[in-house]
């Protein structure tokens, strides 16, 4: 394909992939890692849908070299990455573990060494087990630990870290973990994980604190937003698509940027506030980091449901392997909204996961032709394009992701990489999209 069809973005816009720690690094037991809530969940029949667990995943934590490499080869400027707190602090308390930091240091400096800027999140959904066992995200004291732990890496590594997420989408890890229960530590508490929501966003608050202490000079987020329809125009789904959207994008994104929950939720948290909560959670960010996937759709639930809406399917477009529907235009216009509606309160944005799951793996030649990831990809920094040009400031767009890799309660049965992984030889093998991101990142401005 000419360079002339790439989408191009402005100069010094940076592409980058992003990964997680317990869905590509293995090792779970190795050098002092402690137990996570995720190698317990796994353990429990029936959690994952193929019954595997990331024991070993991707084995990143021994190919550390191999995979960095495949970075260079790409042309990225960035690769987005989690430290698992477990690593650091086995039971989530006490004194550093010295071989665990040990290992991201060598991270940090491989990256370093082959033009891949870090940006490091601080938890990807790992808990350490025992703070679970003392209630978890719905314990304020896992705050406190959060934020000691933030303080812990923030000294040893600061000084090297372009960019810092404290907390990976704060409303998946409560909704999921902590609400229906689908993921770790699979609590099926409805209504009641609000808590756990209001303890992530303040560790969210506490860390950014401790990173900017340690002398951490860039700090955001990195949220889940979907664009939220109503599945009709009648007034009892257009009014719980309203209710629902202040429920998984507003309750998250007001306390951060606004230092507010959105009026008509601030009553379900009176029980856990305490004074000061919202103006630590309103740390200033350097960056907004958005997670975009999807649109939903969601309609009222009859009335002897146990929760007040339906999620619908969204209908007349083309889906991924995992059912998602492919709708890019709703990333561009998310964006503009999100512009259009926070002005002087959002800072510069990154798309810091973007991507999608598509099964196809090696033909007998080896070569493995997703196409329909190239034309994901293509459509979506597209979108990212067009916003820009409609004046919202994105600095770069991270590809979920790197490679195939555990995939929370679905185990290895979606694959959303750039790399194949072979998860019985653990061979890595570039797709056509690998090939397709390379070009597309050498197409760019700064390239020519």
């Amino acid at each position: 394909m000419p360079p002339h069809d790439f989408p191009l973005l402005p100069p010094g816009f940076r592409f980058g992939t992003s990964t997680a720690s317990y869905q590509i690094e293995g090792a779970v037991a190795e050098d002092g890692r402690g137990p996570s809530i995720w190698d317990t969940f796994t353990a429990e029949p029936g959690r994952v849908v193929d019954g595997t667990t990331g024991e070993v995943a991707c084995d990143h934590y021994h190919r550390v070299d191999e995979d960095v490499a495949l970075m260079q080869e790409l042309g990225t400027g960035g690769y987005r990455f989690s430290i698992a707190w477990p690593r650091i602090q086995p039971t989530g308390r006490g004194p550093a573990n010295e071989k665990g930091l040990a290992f991201y240091d060598r991270l940090i400096d491989t990256l370093l060494e082959h033009g891949q800027q870090p940006m490091v999140t601080l938890y990807h959904w790992d808990l350490p087990q025992a703070l679970e066992d003392d209630g978890g995200w719905l314990n304020r004291d896992t705050v406190d630990r959060f934020a000691e732990y933030a303080a812990i890496v923030g000294e040893r590594f600061a000084d090297r870290v372009e960019h810092w997420i404290p907390v990976n989408e704060p409303n998946v890890a409560s909704v999921l973990g902590y609400s229906m229960g689908t993921h770790a530590p699979g609590k099926k508490l409805l209504f009641d994980f609000l808590p756990a929501a209001h303890h992530l966003l303040l560790a969210h608050g506490r860390a950014a604190i401790e990173l900017r202490r340690a002398g951490a000079t860039s700090i955001g987020c990195a949220n889940n937003h979907a664009p939220i329809w109503p599945a009709s125009d009648d007034d009892a789904d257009v009014g719980m698509s309203k209710i629902f959207d202040a429920l998984w994008n507003g309750m998250f994104l007001e306390p951060m940027l606004l230092g507010r929950y959105p009026a008509d939720l601030m009553p379900l948290f009176d029980d856990v506030m305490q004074d000061g909560d919202l103006a630590t959670i309103r740390q200033p960010l350097d960056f907004y980091g958005v997670n975009y996937y999807n649109p939903m759709k969601i309609a009222a639930a009859d009335e002897d449901s146990e929760i007040p809406f339906d999620v619908r399917e969204v209908i007349g477009y083309p889906t991924t392997d995992f059912g998602w529907p492919i709708v890019p235009d709703a990333l561009r216009e998310w964006l503009v909204m999100f512009r259009a509606r926070f002005r002087a309160a959002l800072p510069p944005i990154y798309i810091t996961e973007s991507g999608c799951s598509y099964a196809t793996g090696p033909d007998e030649n080896g070569v493995v032709d997703d196409q329909a990831r190239i034309d994901y990809l293509r459509s979506h920094v597209n979108a990212v394009s067009e916003a820009i040009t409609r004046g919202v400031d994105v600095r770069g767009y991270y590809c979920w992701s790197l490679m195939d890799n555990f995939e929370w309660a679905e185990g290895y049965t979606q694959r959303f990489g750039l790399v194949h992984v072979d998860y019985e030889t653990l061979k890595r093998t570039r797709k056509n999209s690998f090939h397709w991101y390379a070009d597309l990142i050498a197409a760019q401005p700064q390239h020519v």
